[in-house]
């Protein structure tokens, strides 16, 4: 399987424990240019990448990246962690400080880890860029993201942990752009416990890509699952650079 710390094009990074990161963007060789008219330089016209750029921009960050290795602890129950040293008064004490009071009697058909949502954090977009990832999915793909190019963001993902402990959970997401694979990414999130309120994971500061060439839409598509190959969640969005928030 491949995996690696590095972000994918849209600079989207990683954190948290286990996480890796590393830098986003173009290569040089695929960045906008200008030519000289006189003493005035002239911007070229805007075109859109052919497949040629795109593949090498595939091929360029394909070598890049690089193996997350992890070995996940072995996986106890709730109740069994419980039972250790059950004698041990400070002992168990601290285990509910950590786990929680497990009273709460929870509805079976609840799934242990809930992905709730994912948010944008950027204080220069004019509004809150967030998507609710507990209704309709599919309207991801009709309503992109627009992101200003070369601007500075997070990415935040909230989930919850409903009734055992759940080790070695990832974010895994593969951008596309004309139909071409740019890129594919895998960030270690962290071993959870179950408690009423959510989790946040959130990523290091990234820059968005800028320049006429990484200009456009993007096909993202996100993973949520754990050190089992557990899907917790699959969703599919779109996500628009442009050269100025209003387009």
């Amino acid at each position: 399987s491949e995996s690696r710390a590095e972000p994918l094009i849209l600079g989207l990074g990683g954190d948290g424990v286990g996480a890796e990161s590393g830098r986003a963007g173009y290569p040089p060789s695929q960045q906008p240019s200008t030519q000289a008219a006189g003493c005035e330089k002239v911007e070229m016209a805007e075109q859109e990448p052919t497949a040629e750029q795109l593949a090498v921009i595939a091929a360029e960050n394909l070598e890049d990246e690089s193996t997350v290795t992890y070995k996940a602890p072995a996986q106890k129950t709730l109740q069994e962690i419980e039972e250790l040293d059950k004698d041990d008064e400070s002992l168990r004490k601290y285990k509910e400080l950590l786990l929680g009071n497990r009273s709460k009697v929870l509805d079976p058909n609840v799934p242990n880890v809930q992905v709730v949502r994912l948010t944008l954090v950027c204080a220069a977009a004019p509004h809150p860029l967030v998507l609710d990832l507990t209704g309709d999915l599919s309207n991801f793909k009709k309503n992109p993201f627009v992101l200003k190019e070369g601007v500075e963001y997070r990415i935040k993902i909230s989930f919850k942990v409903n009734k055992e402990i759940v080790s070695g959970l990832k974010y895994v997401q593969a951008s596309t752009r004309k139909g071409i694979r740019i890129d594919k990414t895998q960030y270690m999130v962290g071993s959870y416990g179950p408690r009423d309120t959510e989790y946040e994971y959130l990523t290091p500061q990234e820059e968005a890509p800028k320049g006429m060439i990484a200009r456009g839409n993007y096909h993202i598509e996100s993973t949520f699952t754990d050190d089992d190959n557990h899907v917790h969640l699959y969703w599919e969005w779109q996500l628009n650079i442009t050269k100025n928030w209003k387009e």
